[in-house]
């Protein structure tokens, strides 16, 4: 019988007592009870940061582009760091998921939920920012590829820009139908559960009838393979091609071909720490620490270590690319990286990016709370200031001395930002209050097998 089971070595991925109704009323309990204060500060700071970035949006449109930092020789600066690192973190969700499913990893199953979330949440701040950018919004549509009789230009199909277009769309579309497959068996659960009959009503209407018959199952198995098959390359073309933005250009420190596998691995490293510090903060608000455990927050240390150590590597080819080039203006940009007026943000991006992550090779750094939250900020702070050097630092020194200048945001350009955080975390955190955070089905099908009770039961 014991071949059956995986080997007791394995620490358990639920803790506890826990039996199947346990888990269903747990999970349920913070949709079900009125929320607490913990999840009403949360969310009015959150709150508070959107609208503040929304007025700063709206001061944008209505006085025009020049009310950001931008000049004459950065006209790419705050912004498009924010939205290559909002795109960046939208990439952990879909590959915890997709790929850990297709690898068969029992550990996901406490933390895909809330991973996909983040991933749809963060991909809508992202897009947020190229349509800002354009400084005339209303004319979005001149984006898609739609026939001249519109009065507009038809795109032009060599641009990069165009490709994010589609890239994005159809990561985001991807993304949200396989996060919504996955929720049925959680909605069908809150439905059966309900007291008031328009919850009943609103629940059953989207768990599309979910009857929990062994058909629905073979079909939801079927449909999940499926979409993680899909979803995997996706996670690899939609940063390859953010990469191609910069890396097609002639500018020196951006004509790269490490680009692509260095921003997808940077990509992967910026999303886990996202959800590192997401699901530290659930994990206490929401009481689920018999779910989301610390050997999900270690394994997920691990994976931000190996790709940290990924982006290093890729830091050092770089700069050895540019030395064994052998073209003065290569060696040039990456000299004035480090060396130049924003040798700060370079440092920073070195430290957060290259040194905290290895300090996880010690267990006791990884298996600690405190330190993993605070490794999980850092690292993306650090990324935010990589793609701050990428685009900032290439730009505001070129060929020509004269025309040589420093960058430095307006109030309008941080709020904006700051606007898209509070956003992020007010969907957030209204998604927790109205959806499970943990994929109770999932947890139910490792209980067995990763159930402390059963594990204990079995090793007798």
């Amino acid at each position: 019988m014991s071949s059956h089971y995986e080997a007791p070595i394995r620490k358990p991925l639920v803790l506890g007592d826990k039996s199947y109704g346990d888990i269903s009323n747990d999970i349920a309990r913070p949709i079900e009870t009125p929320p607490n204060t913990d999840w009403w500060i949360a969310f009015s700071i959150a709150m508070a940061a959107f609208l503040w970035g929304l007025g700063c949006m709206a001061y944008t449109l209505g006085t025009g582009i020049g009310s950001w930092g931008l000049n004459k020789t950065v006209g790419w600066a705050w912004d498009i760091t924010n939205f290559v690192w909002w795109v960046g973190i939208g990439h952990a969700g879909t590959l915890i998921s997709a790929v850990l499913l297709l690898f068969r990893q029992k550990w996901r199953m406490g933390i895909n939920r809330s991973a996909e979330a983040m991933t749809i949440f963060s991909v809508i701040q992202a897009g947020l920012f190229p349509i800002i950018h354009m400084g005339r919004p209303w004319l979005a549509y001149w984006m898609f590829p739609i026939p001249n009789q519109f009065g507009s230009l038809w795109v032009n199909f060599n641009s990069p820009l165009l490709w994010d277009i589609f890239a994005i769309s159809t990561y985001l579309t991807v993304s949200l139908v396989f996060w919504w497959t996955g929720l049925l068996p959680d909605f069908a659960m809150i439905r059966d559960r309900a007291v008031k009959p328009w919850r009943k009503k609103i629940y059953g209407l989207i768990s599309f009838g979910w009857s929990g018959r062994a058909k629905d199952w073979q079909r939801f198995e079927e449909v999940s393979l499926v979409l993680a098959g899909l979803a995997t390359p996706l996670v690899l073309s939609v940063h390859t091609i953010v990469s191609f933005d910069f890396a097609t250009s002639v500018i020196p420190g951006w004509h790269t071909t490490i680009f692509p596998p260095y921003f997808v691995a940077g990509a992967i490293f910026s999303g886990f720490a996202m959800v590192q510090t997401l699901l530290i903060i659930m994990r206490k608000v929401s009481r689920l620490e018999s779910y989301i455990t610390i050997q999900h927050i270690e394994m997920m240390n691990i994976v931000i270590m190996i790709t940290g150590t990924i982006v290093g590597c890729a830091y050092i080819t770089e700069l050895f690319i540019a030395w064994y080039s052998g073209v003065e203006y290569e060696q040039y940009a990456f000299l004035n990286r480090a060396t130049g007026p924003y040798w700060w943000a370079y440092f920073l991006m070195m430290s957060c990016n290259v040194v905290s992550p290895q300090i996880m090779w010690v267990k006791k750094i990884r298996t600690n709370i405190i330190w993993s939250f605070v490794i999980s900020i850092v690292v993306n702070v650090g990324m935010w200031f990589e793609r701050f050097v990428i685009i900032v630092t290439s730009l505001h020194r070129d060929y020509l001395p004269s025309s040589w200048t420093m960058f430095s945001p307006t109030f309008i350009d941080i709020g904006i930002f700051i606007g898209t955080i509070g956003f992020f975390f007010v969907l957030f955190l209204l998604y927790a209050r109205s959806f499970p955070v943990v994929a109770q089905a999932e947890i139910k099908t490792i209980l067995k097998s990763s159930g402390e009770n059963y594990k204990k039961l079995r090793d007798k």
